[in-house]
């Protein structure tokens, strides 16, 4: 439970995106702690509010907050937070974001249009992120990576990779995509 001794760099990590999109299985899938996880069943009075379109095996919501740990070479330790993806919780963004060195979106490539709120907060906020195009099993496989560089009107610089949230190699591999975009970003410019 306590940090590795080589820990030398802690580094806050966001990992944003629409509702069901992996969130709570990314965090899951790479922590090295028992994650904290605040599921909820969905309930009939969540109907009108939470949009089940494209995610109707979805049984259980984040209600608050994710948290996992992984460390990485060369001592960095990343502390994930995983936001819910509601409208209902956006009071939240700013307390989970504050402090955040960068941010990992996920992304559903069936339901591209249900990522602009959560690129939106995270450009809002300012924080360099990167783009995690999260595969499941039926999404589709015939949009270029430009067609879907092009449909979320992300910068030539925003790293956009693919992962499945379920596969802790490939999510680790999706952080790090990440961490050399915030390696190679200017620090000063988002304290």
């Amino acid at each position: 439970m306590h940090l590795p001794a080589a820990a030398r760099n802690l580094v806050k990590i966001v990992v944003a995106g629409p509702f069901g999109v992996g969130k709570s299985t990314l965090i899951g899938s790479v922590s090295e702690i028992r994650p904290l996880h605040t599921e909820e069943r969905l309930t009939e009075a969540s109907t009108p509010v939470d949009d089940l379109t494209g995610v109707r095996e979805k049984t259980t919501t984040t209600v608050a907050v994710d948290f996992g740990r992984i460390s990485l070479p060369g001592g960095v330790v990343l502390y994930l937070f995983g936001t819910p993806g509601q409208e209902r919780f956006r009071a939240l963004w700013d307390d989970i974001a504050h402090g955040a060195l960068g941010a990992l979106v996920l992304v559903d490539t069936r339901r591209v249009d249900a990522s602009f709120d959560a690129l939106g907060l995270v450009e809002e906020s300012g924080l360099p992120y990167a783009v995690a195009l999260n595969t499941f099993p039926d999404a589709p496989r015939h949009h270029s990576s430009e067609q879907l560089r092009a449909a979320l009107d992300l910068a030539p610089e925003t790293p956009m990779v693919t992962c499945d949230a379920r596969d802790p190699e490939s999510c680790v591999d999706a952080l790090l995509a990440l961490f050399h975009h915030l390696l190679g970003h200017d620090s000063t410019e988002h304290p």
